[in-house]
C-alpha cells in the first residue's frame, strides 16, 4: 500500500466545489487510483462469495453424484480457493476504500479549517458550533459515499451475475429474477427520496442545535450575570426538539424502507426458490443446481438490501457535501491587491470622500504620529468605518489610502504590517497571558513591560502568582470583561503597527483606568499613527485632533478643549 505524502498547504485562492455532487466527484478523483483497487477487491470477494452455492452444487453433481476422487479433490481445491479471495479480498479491498475515506475526510477538515484561518478570513454567518459540526460529522459523513460506491458495485456485479447465471441454468427461472431484481429496486427507491430529504433536514437541524450549544456555552458567564439561562435554556431546548423530531423522523423512514426492502426481497427470493423446487422435481434442473439455484437466493438478500438502501445512504453524504460547499463558497472578508508600501515609512491614513451608508462624503487626513479620535452620533458610522480601514468593505465612493495606496489594493502582509484593526469585541484564545498579548512570542517580558503598562493589562498579570504565565481559558472565560479588553489592547499595541485603529478600547474600565490607559497610549504610541473610535472623554482629551460625525458628514474638527465651546458637541461628550 501507498504511502501519502502530506496534503499541500492550500491555495491562497483554492478553487472549490460549488456544488454537494461536485465536491463528491472531486474526491472521487483524488483517489481514483487507490479506490479502483480496492473497488477491484472488494467485486472479487462479492463475487468469490456468489460463487460459493454454485461451486458446492458443481461439488454435489460432479463428486458426489457420480463422480469420483479426482472432482471432489478439484472441487474442494476451487472452494478453498474461493475462501482464500473471499477472506483476503474483502480484507484488503476495505483498506484502501478506508484509507480513501479517512484522507478525503481528512482533506475536508483542512479545507474548512484553511477557509476559516485564512489570512484574508471568511464571510460567513454560521455559528461557531456550525462550523465545528462541518469540520467533524459533515466531513466525515461526506466521503462515506465512497464506501457505499464500493458497496453497491459490489453487489449491482454479484446480482447481475446471479441473474445472468440463473438465465443459462432455465429460462423461466431466469425471467424471474431478471425481472423481479429491478421491479424489486424500483419499488424501493419510491422511498428513497423521503429518507434521503429527511436525512438533509436532519443533518441541518443537528448542527444548528450543535452551533447553538457551543454559542451558549461560550457565552454561559455572561448569561448568567443577566439572568438570561432560563431564556437560553428554552431556546437550546427548542432547537435541541427539532433535531430530536428530524432523527427520529429519519429512522422511521429508514425502518419503512429497510421493512419493504425485507419484504419484497423475501417475497422474490421465495418465488424463485419456489419455481426452481419445482423445476427439480420436473428433472429440468439437477440437484447440485436446486442447491446452488437455493444459495443464490439466500445469498441475493444483502446484495439487494445494499442496493435498496445505497440512495438513502448517498444523500446523507450529498447532504454533508452540501453544506461543506456551500461554506466553502462563502467570500473572502478582506479585500487584497498587489500593492505595497515602503516598509521603514509610517504612512499618511486619509479617507477621501468615502461614501459608504451611513457615512457620507466623508474627508479625513491622518498624518503619521498623531493620536486622531473620531467621535458619531450614530454607532453604526463607528461600525462601518471599522470595516472601511480594516478592507473588509469598499466604499461605494471615494477611496480610503495609505500613502496614496487604496487599502484594498495592498498585499495581506503589506496591509498586516502597516495597519492593526481592534474592534470593541475582541477574541481571547485558550492559552496563557503571555500568549494571549504576544501570539507570535517575539517580545520577552521587558519588551511586553511598556505595553502591559500601558494598557493597564499589568494589574492582570500581577493578579496571579504565575505571572504572563497564568492559564487563559477558551474565550477568556476565566477573564472579567475589563480584563479581556485590557489584554485586547495591549495585544494590538505589541503589534507596534504603523496605523493602530481602536474601537472604544476601554468602554469596560473604570474612568480613572481609562484616562489613564489614553495618556499611556499617547506616549507610547508616539511617532506612529493612532486612530480611535470613540466619544469617550478621556480619549477626547488625548486627541491631537478631534473629528465629529454627524448624520455620517464631517461637522467639525479640532482641539478637544476647542470643540468644548459647541453646544452640541459638549452635550455628545458629556452625556
Amino acid at each position: 500500500m501507498s504511502v501519502d505524502r502530506p496534503c499541500a498547504p492550500i491555495a491562497e485562492e483554492a478553487n472549490h466545489p460549488r456544488t454537494g455532487l461536485r465536491l463528491i466527484g472531486r474526491g472521487l478523483r483524488r483517489h481514483a487510483r487507490r479506490l479502483s483497487i480496492g473497488y477491484a477487491l472488494m467485486v472479487a470477494w462479492q463475487m468469490s462469495e456468489t460463487l460459493v452455492p454454485v461451486v458446492i452444487g458443481l461439488v454435489v453433481d460432479q463428486a458426489v453424484d457420480g463422480g469420483g476422487w479426482d472432482d471432489l479433490a478439484w472441487s474442494l481445491g476451487v472452494m478453498v480457493a474461493l475462501f482464500l479471495v473471499l477472506a483476503n479480498g474483502y480484507r484488503f479491498g476495505s483498506r484502501f476504500v478506508v484509507r480513501s475515506v479517512e484522507l478525503e475526510s481528512h482533506r475536508l477538515r483542512l479545507e474548512i479549517s484553511g477557509h476559516v484561518l485564512h489570512p484574508r478570513g471568511a464571510r460567513t454567518a454560521s455559528l461557531t458550533g456550525e462550523t465545528l459540526s462541518l469540520a467533524t460529522s459533515d466531513a466525515r459523513q461526506a466521503p462515506q459515499v465512497m464506501r457505499q460506491l464500493g458497496y453497491a458495485l459490489a453487489s449491482l456485479v454479484a446480482v447481475v451475475f446471479v441473474a445472468v447465471y440463473v438465465l443459462r441454468l432455465d429460462l423461466v427461472l431466469g425471467l424471474l429474477v431478471m425481472l423481479g431484481v429491478p421491479g424489486v429496486l424500483v419499488l424501493i427507491q419510491v422511498l428513497a427520496p423521503m429518507v434521503a430529504r429527511r436525512t438533509a433536514r436532519q443533518q441541518a437541524r443537528t448542527a444548528t442545535a450543535a452551533g447553538l450549544a457551543a454559542d451558549l456555552l461560550q457565552g454561559l458567564r455572561p448569561l448568567k450575570g443577566i439572568g438570561g439561562e432560563d431564556v437560553a435554556l428554552r431556546r437550546y431546548r427548542a432547537a435541541s426538539q427539532d433535531a430530536s423530531t428530524a432523527t427520529v423522523g429519519v429512522a422511521a423512514a429508514s425502518g419503512l424502507l429497510a421493512g419493504l426492502t425485507a419484504a419484497l426481497s423475501g417475497v422474490l427470493l421465495a418465488l424463485v426458490a419456489l419455481v426452481a423446487g419445482r423445476r427439480a422435481l420436473a428433472g429440468d434442473i439437477s440437484l447440485g443446481e436446486l442447491i446452488a439455484v437455493v444459495g443464490l437466493v439466500q445469498f441475493m438478500g444483502e446484495p439487494l438490501r445494499g442496493l435498496g438502501e445505497v440512495t438513502a445512504q448517498f444523500a446523507a453524504s450529498r447532504a454533508s457535501a452540501g453544506r461543506i460547499a456551500a461554506f466553502l463558497q462563502t467570500p473572502r472578508l478582506t479585500h487584497v491587491g498587489p500593492g505595497s508600501l515602503d516598509p521603514r515609512r509610517v504612512p499618511v491614513l486619509e479617507l477621501d470622500g468615502v461614501d459608504a451608508p451611513p457615512v457620507v462624503r466623508l474627508d479625513l487626513r491622518v498624518e503619521p504620529g498623531r493620536l486622531v479620535v473620531v467621535s458619531a452620533d450614530d454607532p453604526a458610522v463607528l461600525d462601518v468605518l471599522v470595516r472601511l480601514l480594516g478592507a473588509e468593505q469598499v466604499p461605494d465612493a471615494g477611496t480610503v489610502t495609505l500613502d496614496g495606496v487604496e487599502l484594498t489594493t495592498l498585499t495581506t502582509e503589506d496591509r498586516r504590517r502597516h495597519v492593526v484593526v481592534t474592534e470593541h469585541h475582541t477574541e481571547i484564545f485558550e492559552g496563557t497571558l503571555r500568549t494571549t498579548v504576544d501570539p507570535l512570542g517575539s517580545h520577552d517580558d521587558d519588551a511586553l513591560r511598556p505595553y502591559l503598562e500601558a494598557s493597564a493589562a499589568d494589574d492582570v498579570v500581577a493578579l496571579h502568582p504565575d505571572g504572563l504565565d497564568r492559564a487563559v481559558r477558551s474565550g477568556g472565560a476565566s477573564l472579567s470583561g475589563g480584563q479581556r479588553q485590557r489584554l485586547a489592547l495591549a495585544r494590538a499595541l505589541v503589534t507596534e503597527a504603523s496605523v493602530l485603529v481602536l474601537h472604544d478600547p476601554t468602554s469596560a474600565v473604570d474612568a480613572v483606568t481609562e484616562h489613564a490607559v489614553a495618556e499611556q497610549v499617547h506616549r507610547v504610541r508616539a511617532g506612529r499613527t493612532t486612530l480611535v473610535l470613540t466619544s469617550n472623554p478621556a480619549w477626547l482629551q488625548q486627541a491631537d485632533e478631534v473629528v465629529v460625525v454627524r448624520d455620517g458628514v464631517v461637522a467639525a474638527s479640532g482641539r478637544h478643549r476647542d470643540l468644548l465651546a459647541d453646544a452640541r458637541y459638549l452635550e455628545e461628550v458629556m452625556r
